[in-house]
């Protein structure tokens, strides 16, 4: 993934890549997710669930994921692909993430809203 280079923004960026024409995402509903995550600060790629099969359940408002993704996923389409971009308050923070994530990291995600129960 290209590193979109100067300072990080100080707060969430979403930008939808495609709107998608799906039921849209909204608290309470199960959904599932195909993504892509890397580093702000170079653009490598740290997790990627297309690597590993199936899309990624949660149920939207429940604290299961990222704050960042909670905000940033919420009025998605299925069929939509929307690029996020997480500063650290809204993903690991100051603790990071064992063995992968720093502390205080930005991080970009792209992903693709697949289903809504």
């Amino acid at each position: 993934m290209d590193a979109p280079g100067g300072s990080p923004p100080q707060g969430l960026v979403v930008r939808d890549l495609d709107v998608g024409t799906g039921p849209e995402a909204k608290k309470g509903d199960e959904v599932k997710v195909h993504y892509v995550g890397a580093y702000y600060k170079n653009g490598e790629v740290f997790d990627s669930s297309w690597d590993r099969g199936p899309a990624l359940p949660f149920t939207l408002g429940s604290g299961a994921v990222l704050p960042g993704w909670e905000q940033g996923v919420e009025g998605m389409k299925v069929g939509g692909r929307r690029e996020l971009i997480v500063p650290p308050e809204l993903g690991y923070s100051a603790v990071g993430a064992t063995g992968e994530i720093p502390p205080n990291e930005t991080l970009i995600f792209v992903i693709d809203l697949v289903a809504v129960e």
